[in-house]
């Protein structure tokens, strides 16, 4: 029996181009596409005719947490108390069951952007990656960012999303509890010895955790400097989360590759960024659609002062042509309703089709797999998802995915 897979449709998404074209015959061998409306088809193939949809490179997600959100709560949400309760071997557990709902979504690739809870210093984000790679389970592609790396206190601390008394939580450098230089070194180096494949840290405060406030800096200049001149001799990207501008100078100046959320960056930190070709990650979804009526009054009060500056930060950034990649920060929205951030930035600004380009060719380019991910085209890695309609005229129509391929396995619409 032939592997060669001839995919149909009326009409498939030329990202670079920006344009939809019709009618398609992508031909798959394994898991690599081999010709797009080739002059001659393949006479030994599987013909696989969607009809009336449009096929799109399997989007991506640079921000989520598989290892809590899900299954395991009320209405779908982690019990306030998970950073205590839940094993790590449960908590493994409901990231195979987020994974599936991930990839069910259309998300074909995602960066599992760092472990802020109890492991016992197991990278178990590694481990997902691994057991998807080898088809144990359903799931997308997984860069894995093992432990964030944060300073005692800071917003990624574990202890802080609960805030936790003294002595509940086990706390230590290989887990991402690092201060000082010597010890942000140590923790990049433990997280790159067991499989992580890019560095996530916490370079300001947040909105979710009871920690300082939510611009405030939270490494040095030294700090930061060492956690990416570690990653960067090993050749793994940095991603720091950073709503605070001072923050995120700081960041850029240190050589940080990407930065998560960005909320309070002034003009001048977003043409800086611009000007450097430092990646934005703008969560921008989270201030539509975040549950905050269910958290704490205090993380209440922080979320009404950062998703305004946060919407209009998004705006400003994509005006001054920063590099913008698609993430939601899921489980901050729940996962599976990834494709809710694309229809955040087009209401923020961008045209359907750039939205689109940040959740492929952006994406790609981000995880430095431009070269074979995030296009519909010859030599690529066959992650081809279907929607109705023109995802080009109606962003929407991307929370209606029928099919969806992986490295040239089909996991849904047949």
């Amino acid at each position: 029996m032939s592997d060669v897979i001839i995919l149909r449709a009326d009409r498939w998404l030329d990202v670079v181009a920006g344009a939809v074209r019709g009618p398609a015959a992508i031909v798959i061998d394994g898991n690599q596409i081999v010709g797009v409306n080739p002059d001659e088809l393949p006479t030994t193939a599987t013909e696989i005719d969607l009809g009336d949809v449009t096929l799109l490179p399997g989007l991506m997600d640079m921000e989520l947490n598989m290892l809590i959100g899900g299954p395991g709560g009320p209405d779908g949400l982690p019990d306030p108390m998970h950073g205590v309760k839940d094993s790590p071997v449960y908590r493994t557990l409901r990231g195979a069951v987020n994974c599936n709902t991930t990839l069910m979504a259309g998300f074909t690739t995602v960066r599992n952007l760092g472990l802020m809870v109890y492991t016992a210093g197991f990278l178990l984000d590694v481990d997902l990656a691994k057991a998807v790679d080898q088809g144990w389970f359903p799931g997308p592609r997984i860069f894995p960012a093992g432990h964030a790396i944060t300073p005692t206190g800071g917003h990624l601390d574990p202890t802080m999303f609960q805030g936790l008394a003294p002595g509940i939580m086990p706390q230590s450098v290989e887990s991402g509890i690092a201060n000082g230089v010597s010890e942000v070194r140590k923790s990049v180096r433990y997280q790159m010895k067991y499989g992580a494949k890019l560095i996530k840290i916490s370079a300001s405060g947040g909105v979710m955790s009871f920690s300082s406030a939510a611009g405030a800096q939270q490494y040095s200049d030294e700090e930061l400097a060492a956690i990416v001149d570690e990653a960067h001799r090993n050749g793994l990207r940095v991603a720091a989360h950073a709503h605070g501008d001072a923050g995120i100078r700081a960041c850029i100046r240190a050589g940080v590759d990407c930065i998560e959320h960005g909320s309070l960056a002034s003009d001048d930190t977003i043409k800086l960024m611009a000007d450097s070709g430092t990646f934005l990650v703008g969560t921008t979804a989270l201030a539509d659609h975040m549950a905050i009526d269910r958290i704490h009054p205090i993380l209440q009060k922080k979320a009404a002062q950062i998703f305004p500056q946060a919407r209009q930060m998004f705006a400003k950034a994509l005006a001054a042509g920063v590099k913008i990649a698609c993430g939601s920060d899921a489980p901050a929205i729940p996962h599976g309703t990834q494709a809710d951030e694309l229809i955040a930035m087009v209401d923020r600004g961008m045209t359907p089709t750039q939205a689109l380009q940040a959740a492929t060719l952006t994406s790609a380019d981000l995880v430095e797999r431009a070269h074979d991910l995030g296009q519909l085209t010859t030599g690529f890695l066959a992650d081809v998802i279907a929607v109705p309609g023109d995802p080009t005229e109606d962003i929407r129509v991307t929370k209606q995915v029928s099919f969806v391929m992986k490295d040239g396995q089909v996991y849904k619409g047949l």
